[in-house]
């Protein structure tokens, strides 16, 4: 059940601080950042990132209420993203990658080429966090509330959405091509589209 509040908290922060802003003050709209990082207090004796992005979460609370700023609580999916592009990149040099993690998670075994897959797919989820990240950090420091919150909680989840349909439509095609080139043993795949 903890997923499903963290979730539903991460969608609509964006929303609560785009209605908030100028009606409430930001030191309690910080309260909002404090119930995110709430959420996920029962997954901190599972993951070292989650203690690193509750501690980052709590600091940009404890600064907006201390300067009663909005800026620190817009900083919110900025720090998402580094967190994100943290785990994601980590396990590029820590293999197995994050995407061959979830990958195995409902196919134990996965061929050779299903882990170069894997990797590359997790290398574009690190840019795609990167872009969003840096988007994010723009809309926060120069854009209007408004804007940043359609951003923040709407392209950028329409982006993600794009994302997984692309890599799921790929994927077909790589594994496809990969059956048809188990049947002919004697054609040799070609290793710069994996």
């Amino acid at each position: 059940m903890p997923t499903v509040v963290t979730l539903l908290a991460t969608l609509l922060y964006p929303l609560a601080i785009w209605l908030g802003h100028g009606r409430v003050e930001p030191r309690l709209l910080a309260l909002l950042l404090v119930l995110a990082a709430a959420t996920r207090l029962p997954t901190l004796k599972l993951s070292r990132a989650s203690r690193w992005w509750l501690a980052g979460a709590l600091l940009l609370a404890a600064v907006a209420i201390w300067n009663n700023a909005l800026l620190p609580l817009k900083l919110y999916p900025v720090l998402v993203n580094l967190g994100m592009l943290a785990a994601f990149g980590y396990s590029l040099y820590a293999p197995p990658s994050m995407i061959e993690r979830m990958a195995r998670l409902s196919d134990p075994v996965l061929p050779d080429y299903a882990i170069a897959y894997t990797r590359r797919v997790t290398q574009v989820w690190c840019g795609f966090f990167v872009i969003n990240g840096v988007l994010a950090l723009l809309t926060a420091v120069w854009a209007s509330a408004a804007i940043w919150s359609l951003y923040n909680g709407v392209l950028a989840y329409v982006l993600m959405g794009c994302l997984f349909a692309g890599e799921y439509l790929v994927r077909i095609v790589v594994r496809r091509r990969h059956r048809q080139l188990a049947v002919q043993p004697d054609a040799q795949p070609d290793e710069q589209h994996v």
